[in-house]
């Protein structure tokens, strides 16, 4: 059995960088402009984007002429995204972690974290964000959450997870289900923690697309793993079976908890 597989957070995937860049969900506009609307983010806002891997995330920020501090401690996820962003004259690069980012104190208006939270040291990184957070900066939260139960494929596909992933189930225990925001509610307290449901939205593949959406999770096993071959038969099994025109979907909700850190209010 391989233990190339790497359990710590920062290096869960470096393997796997261009399979996460090729194949994992966009974010869809109406999460920009919740941004927009509820947080008061502008042209003019500074953002650190923290755990920001391959800049799927802050793209569309750039691109809009914001500034953003990208964040991130896994070297090959952050070659990809300055690979992707060079281009973008407020993109910034940094080797830092949600609980050392490298930023100086109170220097940014927002800190983001698009599918990557739920790895942090939850009470470091809470003092870290109100460390480099402006007086009334916001944090926001965003997960790209995966339906487990939509369609039959998606059941099928759940199932295959939790019989032949590497630990899922402990990364799955590690996120934020829609039911339990205890532990954000304790992150964010005194002040509330505010969740919004921005869209549902899906992804469509092919099998090698599949294949490839499949690779770039971090508990599935890779290619010299003796579990990827029994994996992958029984992927295509359940793709054959539920295909439709030669594609099956992924459905997302996009989830959104946004708030403002005690100490960084204009109360």
């Amino acid at each position: 059995m391989s233990t190339t597989q790497s359990s710590a957070p920062t290096n869960r995937f470096s393997t796997r960088v261009a399979d996460y860049l090729r194949f994992r969900p966009r974010y869809p506009e109406q999460l920009y402009a919740v941004l927009r609307n509820q947080l008061g983010l502008r042209h003019e806002s500074i953002v650190a984007d923290i755990g920001s891997g391959t800049g799927i995330f802050c793209e569309p920020l750039l691109a809009e002429g914001i500034t953003v501090y990208c964040v991130e401690p896994n070297r090959e996820m952050r070659e990809a995204g300055e690979e992707l962003l060079r281009g973008h004259a407020g993109f910034h690069s940094v080797p830092g972690t949600a609980e050392a980012t490298g930023l100086p104190d109170v220097s940014v208006d927002i800190v983001t974290a698009a599918q990557a939270f739920h790895w942090f040291d939850r009470p470091k990184a809470r003092a870290e964000f109100a460390r480099i957070l402006r007086p009334g900066g916001a944090v926001a939260l965003i997960w790209n959450d995966r339906s487990t139960n939509a369609t039959p494929f998606l059941l099928a596909y759940e199932d295959l997870l939790r019989r032949r992933a590497v630990d899922y189930e402990q990364v799955v225990h590690r996120t934020i289900s829609a039911g339990d925001v205890s532990m954000l509610e304790q992150f964010f307290a005194p002040n509330p923690v505010h969740r919004v449901v921005v869209a549902e939205h899906e992804q469509r593949f092919d099998f090698d697309g599949l294949k490839g959406r499949v690779l770039s999770s971090s508990y599935v096993p890779l290619p010299d793993d003796e579990r990827y071959e029994p994996l992958m038969k029984e992927l295509r099994t359940i793709f054959d079976r539920h295909a439709e025109n030669g594609t099956v979907a992924f459905v997302y909700d996009t989830v959104l908890y946004h708030g403002r850190l005690g100490g960084n209010d204009l109360q």
